[in-house]
């Protein structure tokens, strides 16, 4: 039996992400995927920028179908190791964290706008809200 994101708790997700957010006085795009990367629910708070969409929901995705951080990926560059740039459908950002229930990543939520630890941060708050 496989478990799911369902949409109430992709809403519960973003509420929690979208109250972090406002503690830290940033306007960011919270992006909610299922395990297979596809977006379940999605927010833009009123001051933040365009561009940050799709970027919330590359992190989100490349959690999701990665099944680990978004930041391992930017870290692996960092370090030198270039071809992670070539892996299909990451973005390699920090910013993108999975959401695990009972074990199994469901899914995941991508924050972009602020920071890239303060994104870490709003997205570690939202999947936090279903532990």
């Amino acid at each position: 039996e496989k478990k799911v994101l369902s949409l109430a708790a992709a809403r519960k997700i973003v509420a929690a992400a979208e109250a972090e957010a406002n503690l830290r006085g940033v306007g960011v795009v919270i992006a909610v995927v299922d395990s297979s990367g596809t977006i379940i629910e999605l927010t833009r708070m009123d001051t933040a920028q365009v561009a940050s969409v799709n970027v919330g929901i590359g992190k989100a995705r490349t959690a999701a179908i990665y099944r680990r951080p978004s930041r391992d990926f930017e870290e692996q560059i960092k370090s030198g190791r270039i071809a992670a740039l070539a892996l299909a459908d990451a973005t390699p950002l920090q910013g993108g964290v999975p959401v695990f229930v009972d074990g199994k990543v469901v899914g995941a939520v991508g924050v972009s706008g602020g920071t890239p630890q303060v994104d870490e941060a709003i997205a570690i708050a939202g999947a936090a809200a279903i532990r």
